[in-house]
């Protein structure tokens, strides 16, 4: 046997995400539907203390009214957590970008300005390395009117299909200078139902970077699933921490029962 790769190694990761809205966590189903899910603040002070390895604070409304993010928010969040904080929603240009590192932020993701303006990631990359730039795609199921079903990247908030393929896109993410992709697909987001296994472990094989899985998780069995077969490096989740479903410390137990290697506090 040859050597195992490094990737297989690491401690898998468990990532609650904020989804924000004028000021307020939110929830919704495949995007839309959005219901109060609490305090940004809080929010993020429970989840460190319950044990998470990062936290996603994404402006869900930003690059769809065209606004900035909110960094001042932002700041407020990094200043109550010594977790790292990744956070995305609006950021346009390589100024976008500074502001938020500046505001505390570990790593920025960027989605629909990436699309847009590829060079974006090369210019996050050489200004604060691969480890701090974040390549986010929504991903959707989608069948032509030929009856194939095609996997597209969707940008503004989930509302405009690019008819970019979410393939030959992580791939060229990579070599722009993306040092992680948040792999969200659509049509599980919210559901509760499981990951997208099929899709996420195809973008796991097809690049060399880290892959967070997201849109779906409902139980710690879903979890295990995608961080097994869906070859994913962490999984992030929503709306099993925000109404009190599971806790992140569950999780990581249940992970560490079944052989998962996790960081236990």
């Amino acid at each position: 046997m040859g050597p195992v790769p490094l990737r297989d190694v690491l401690c898998k990761r468990i990532i609650p995400c904020l989804d924000v809205d004028r000021g307020r966590v939110v929830k919704g189903v495949k995007f839309f539907d959005h219901v109060d899910a609490g305090d940004p603040i809080e929010q993020a002070a429970n989840y460190e203390r319950q044990g998470a390895d990062e936290l996603v604070f994404y402006d869900i409304s930003a690059s769809h009214e065209g606004r900035a993010i909110m960094a001042r928010l932002v700041s407020q969040v990094a200043e109550s957590v010594f977790m790292p904080l990744t956070v995305g929603g609006g950021i346009r240009t390589i100024e976008d970008a500074t502001r938020l590192i500046q505001a505390g932020a570990e790593k920025v993701s960027v989605n629909s300005a990436a699309v847009k303006e590829p060079d974006l990631l090369s210019q996050i990359a050489r200004k604060f390395g691969r480890c701090a730039t974040v390549l986010g795609l929504d991903a959707n199921r989608v069948r032509g009117a030929d009856g194939i079903e095609r996997w597209e990247v969707f940008v503004n908030g989930g509302r405009v299909n690019t008819h970019l393929g979410v393939m030959e896109w992580v791939r060229r993410a990579e070599r722009l200078g993306a040092g992680e992709i948040v792999l969200n697909v659509m049509n599980a987001d919210g559901t509760t139902g499981g990951y997208d296994i099929e899709m996420t472990a195809a973008v796991s094989d097809a690049v060399k970077v880290p892959v967070v899985a997201s849109g779906g998780a409902g139980s710690p069995r879903h979890m295990l699933d995608v961080l097994r077969e869906g070859r994913a490096d962490a999984a992030l989740a929503a709306s099993i921490f925000h109404f009190g479903h599971y806790t992140v410390r569950q999780v990581k137990s249940f992970l560490a029962d079944h052989g998962v290697p996790v960081r236990l506090v």
